[in-house]
């Protein structure tokens, strides 16, 4: 895990302490996963905790009804700890708690494929999910305080005020097939264990919404970020089926992922004024979606 300030490491501790005092679990040797939007932490007795962003309780209950009913469909996925199905709130934030998956690495685009294809076929669930909304993350980070300059932001917020145009006319304009999303499917939200058994992992952006979305997540790493390979990419498309690179609306998805991933990285950013590499990734990414770094794709890099 990337070095993180030591304040922010301690008040993601506190709030873990006193969530699992509040259940009567045990948080001595409890070690960080990962520190991120959410944290994990790995605690005694193969259990782990997911902190999630303040007010966001309504999303962790969420999770935890979806971790149930694809249970309940047979699609492999991560599990609330038994006796405990409800977040607990810490200063606002939602705690959960998970039972820990076996030894895994991050899954393959195969896989991906494989789980995408599954969900995809599913009727939609008896609890309410969210219609697919892109872009309420997008405007929330623009209002942030950033490491661009004002140009700059007037810059992606023109762009994006002209995606979300383009958003709506799709959507009032198209038959789009609507299924259950996983909102976020790239393959670190793919476990695969030894066993060869590939878990669902990170539900908070479950929605309702064209597949197309949770196909762009993908293509992009090839189109945009050059992160995959076109026989990876060609391999994930025999599995699921399609290519979402031939459909006509491919662009618009895939330059509102492109703006939601530039987001992301000034809004870590923002929230850890000392990581470095977060402020310069976000100054790339955003010279690069508003034209100022040649044609795609880039060369991003992952920001813990």
């Amino acid at each position: 895990m990337t070095a993180l300030p030591t304040d922010t490491l301690s008040l993601s501790h506190r709030t873990l302490v006193l969530a699992c005092r509040e259940l009567g679990l045990d948080s001595g040797n409890a070690t960080p996963i990962r520190i991120a939007e959410n944290a994990l932490w790995r605690l005694p007795d193969r259990i782990v905790a997911r902190i999630g962003r303040p007010g966001r309780a309504h999303v962790a209950r969420r999770e935890i009804a979806v971790a149930g009913w694809l249970a309940g469909h047979g699609i492999p996925v991560v599990r609330p700890l038994p006796g405990v199905g409800r977040p607990v709130t810490v200063n606002g934030r939602p705690v959960t708690f998970w039972e820990e998956l076996p030894s895994h690495r991050n899954g393959s685009v195969q896989e991906m494929a494989h789980l995408l294809r599954a969900l995809h076929a599913l009727p939609a669930p008896d609890f309410p999910l969210e219609t697919l909304e892109p872009f309420g993350r997008i405007w929330a980070g623009l209002s942030l305080r950033t490491p661009w300059e004002a140009s700059t932001v007037r810059r992606l917020r023109d762009h994006a005020a002209g995606l979300e145009e383009a958003w709506d006319e799709l959507l009032a304009g198209s038959l789009l097939p609507r299924c259950v999303l996983h909102g976020d499917a790239w393959v670190g939200n793919v476990a695969s264990a030894a066993d060869g058994t590939a878990y669902l992992i990170d539900l908070e952006s479950f929605a309702i919404g064209p597949r197309e979305w949770d196909l762009t997540s993908t293509a992009a790493k090839l189109t945009s970020t050059g992160t995959l390979t076109r026989a990876e990419y060609e391999d994930f498309c025999a599995v699921y089926g399609t290519d979402v690179t031939a459909w006509h609306g491919y662009p618009l998805l895939r330059n509102i992922r492109e703006l939601r991933m530039t987001v992301y990285a000034a809004r870590i950013a923002a929230e850890h004024p000392d990581h470095p590499q977060a402020r310069q990734e976000a100054r790339y990414r955003a010279a690069c979606v508003i034209g100022q770094r040649g044609p795609r794709p880039w060369l991003w890099t992952a920001v813990p």
